[in-house]
C-alpha cells in the first residue's frame, strides 16, 4: 500500500512537468510548400517537432528540411550560405551561422520523416523557419511564434 501511495504521489508531482511539452507537426510537399506558415509555442517550453516530407520525389531532387532561426535573422543571407553546405544537409557550418539556429532537421526525401526535440527560446517573439534546400526558401518559410509565459 505504501508503494502505491508513493507511486501515485510521484505521478502527481511529475505530470505537470510532462504537460509542459508542446507537440508540433509540419509537412512539406513536392510543390515546395509547408502545410502551415505559423507554429505557436510558449517561451521556454519543451517542443517536439515532427516533420514529414509528404511528397514522392527523392531528396536529391526535392529535399526539404526545417531550420528555425533566431528572431530578426535575415533569411536571404542565411539561405545563401546554406546553399554551399550540401555535405551538411544545407546547414551552414560557420560559427556565425550556427549561432543563428534555434533547431533544425536533416534534409528529407519524399515519404521520410524526422522528429526533433528542443527548448523554445526564452524570449517571446517571431522566429522564422525555412527550408534551406537550394532555392526553396523563397516559398518555404514560416514563423514560430513564441508567446510569453
Amino acid at each position: 500500500m505504501k508503494k502505491l501511495i508513493l507511486t501515485l504521489t510521484a505521478a502527481c508531482l511529475v505530470s505537470p512537468l510532462l504537460a509542459q511539452e508542446k507537440k508540433l507537426e509540419l509537412t512539406g510537399n513536392d510543390q515546395m510548400q509547408f502545410n502551415t506558415k505559423t507554429l505557436e509555442v510558449t517561451a521556454g517550453e519543451k517542443v517536439t517537432l515532427s516533420f514529414k516530407h509528404i511528397g514522392q520525389l527523392q531528396k536529391v531532387a526535392m529535399g526539404h528540411n526545417v531550420v528555425i532561426l533566431k528572431a530578426g535573422t535575415p533569411i536571404p543571407p542565411f539561405a545563401t550560405k546554406a546553399m554551399t553546405a550540401a555535405a551538411n544537409d544545407y546547414i551552414p557550418v560557420d560559427e556565425e551561422s550556427k549561432k543563428l539556429i534555434v533547431a533544425h532537421t536533416k534534409v528529407l526525401g519524399g515519404g521520410e520523416s524526422q522528429t526533433i526535440t528542443f527548448t523554445a527560446p526564452a524570449e517571446a517573439g517571431d522566429y522564422p523557419y525555412l527550408c534551406t534546400f537550394p532555392g526553396h526558401f523563397a516559398l518555404m518559410q514560416g514563423v514560430l511564434k513564441v508567446k510569453a509565459k
